[in-house]
């Protein structure tokens, strides 16, 4: 008989397999699972074998997240970190304070604020130029799509009042036409260029920290959505395949190459090479991510028909679609023969209606093809694209986190969709109904990495226990999912998204013990309560990467 390494009793085992089915122990062994069952793996214990009691709380399989940017989140929680305060006057004193304890800094670099915490989104370089008037500061928010700049920084850039807007970005300006510090979308280039270079060493610190930031979460696995030069961090391609090639990477990680959208299909060729030479250990970059519009809240998410003013009527601005079409299909279709997956960005409902546009004309032109392309965020989709998911075999990449109602998502959101956008937003329920796939993420650090998190608003449509940004309703309640629904978008279907559904994702014989044991059975309280889950242990391969202190 088999002796096992490793067994887990006395507990409820979500398995997230096809047939939902119960278990109460799981036996591991060479570090995959051996045996699931019941008390009669008790037998596979021998004097050798470490046994975790469960005591009544669940095992899963280990979380997957389909979009995050770990390296990036690591770099913030080693720079000046904002990402858990919610006011000027907060984010101002800690930035003072980060400046005064690095003052041999060429820049002051982090972010994390929020848009909410500022009339219009919009802080000022005046503010700024407060608690750091010696040297330039570059500080993106929470979800990278905009940037908080110095007068240092917009002198040294040469940003002025004749300075033109970018093609895929807006500088923020007052009536006069002068720049105020706050820069949109690809005008974040224009400061970002002078950035000093990140060195390969401290990405590959920061890749550590993230990595261990995720397994204390329970994450195992994850596809990093952007690698490649982007923002204020560089490419973190590089520190992927150090940390691999030295045995450091303990996650199972799948690269999104960035598309560079001011270039064209002449770049195909060096996302062939560089897929190539990031492939290491845990590691393979054969992705590729295309940031097709911005967001809602600066009006760069690509809608179908104009914003509203505030006030119920239509302005000219209907956003930005960052790859005109005819480079779109062009490129998805080159990139699909070319047996790369596709990982878009799509915000608004045009964006999301091009993307899945590029999928079908890669089909026409290539056949149907197992790629498992897939689309992240889905803010507002239009009802005649849901099924079209389910249609054109592409997953549906859902960062639920979001799907509540918060000052961002009130202020600044709401009353410039109108009716009836505002209410085809996060239309998670209706794409599960149309069969769509569905995978499950973060996009930390944009946002908390935690998926339990993620789950309890998907489930409940209200922020998680914690994360509470005021008392609001649930928000879209129609397109809420179930508990179970939930678990499997983030274990079994963000596995099936990054090509690891044949090895993970699922508890079942003959899979790598990518496990977790969390502090409860969330499916034994109260709904309200699943964001309240914490986990305590964080196992891949059957090696232990996490144990909280009670577990």
């Amino acid at each position: 008989m088999t002796q096992a390494d490793l067994v887990f009793i006395n507990g409820p085992v979500f398995t997230a397999d096809a047939q939902r089915r119960r278990a109460s122990a799981v036996a591991v062994a060479g570090g995959r699972i051996i045996a699931v069952g019941h008390d009669e793996l008790r037998d596979l214990v021998g004097t050798g074998t470490e046994v975790v009691d469960l005591a009544g709380r669940m095992l899963v399989p280990g979380f997957q997240d389909a979009h995050v940017h770990p390296v990036w989140g690591g770099l913030d929680l080693l720079r000046c970190d904002l990402s858990e305060l919610n006011s000027q006057d907060d984010y101002l004193a800690r930035i003072a304070r980060y400046s005064a304890e690095h003052p041999d800094d060429q820049w002051v670099l982090g972010g994390g604020w929020s848009m909410s915490a500022f009339p219009g989104g919009t802080p000022t370089a005046e503010a700024l130029d407060r608690v750091v008037p010696d040297r330039p500061a570059f500080l993106p928010n929470r979800d990278g799509h905009g940037a908080w700049v110095n007068s240092a920084a917009l002198r040294l850039a040469g940003i002025d009042r004749d300075t033109p807007d970018p093609a895929d970005g807006r500088i923020e300006r007052d009536a006069d036409g002068n720049p105020t510090g706050t820069l949109h979308e690809g005008a974040m280039t224009l400061v970002n260029r002078h950035l000093p270079e990140t060195s390969l060493a401290m990405l590959v610190d920061a890749l550590m920290l993230g990595q261990q930031y995720l397994h204390d979460r329970g994450v195992t696995a994850w596809q990093d959505a952007i690698v490649g030069s982007y923002g204020d961090a560089g490419d973190p391609g590089p520190a992927y395949l150090a940390a691999a090639e030295q045995g450091r990477l303990t996650a199972r990680v799948v690269g999104a190459l960035w598309w560079d959208r001011g270039a064209g299909l002449e770049q195909i060729p060096s996302l062939v090479e560089r897929r190539e030479r990031f492939r290491a250990g845990r590691f393979a970059a054969t992705s590729v991510k295309i940031m097709q519009d911005g967001v809602a809240e600066n009006f760069t998410a690509s809608m179908l028909e104009p914003y509203c003013d505030g006030h119920g009527h239509p302005t000219d601005n209907s956003g930005i679609s960052f790859v005109d079409p005819e480079t779109l299909l062009p490129a998805a279709a080159e990139l699909d023969r070319l047996g790369f997956q596709l990982h878009f960005h799509a915000i608004g409902d045009r964006a999301v209606r091009q993307c899945l546009d590029a999928v079908e004309h890669a089909i026409s032109r290539n056949g149907r093809s197992d790629h498992r392309h897939h689309i992240a965020h889905l803010q507002v989709v239009h009802p005649d694209d849901v099924p079209r998911f389910r249609e054109l075999d592409v997953a549906a990449n859902m960062q639920s986190l979001w799907a509540s109602l918060e000052p961002q998502m009130v202020e600044l959101t709401l009353p410039f969709l109108g009716e009836p956008r505002s209410s085809w937003q996060y239309p998670f329920r209706d794409l599960q109904r149309a069969g769509a796939v569905l995978a499950a993420g973060s996009d930390w650090s944009v946002s908390t990495p935690n998926p339990m998190a993620a789950i309890h608003v998907a489930v409940n449509r209200v922020a998680a226990p914690g994360l509470e940004e005021g008392d609001y309703e649930a928000f879209l309640p129609e397109q809420s999912l179930d508990l179970a629904t939930s678990l499997a978008a983030y274990t079994a279907g963000s596995a099936y998204v990054n090509h690891l559904d044949e090895m993970t994702g699922t508890v079942e014989v003959g899979k790598f013990a990518d496990l977790v044991v969390l502090d409860r059975d969330p499916f034994a309280g109260p709904a309200n309560e699943i964001g309240e889950t914490r986990v305590l242990q964080t196992f891949v391969q059957g090696e232990r990467v996490f144990a909280a202190s009670d577990a």
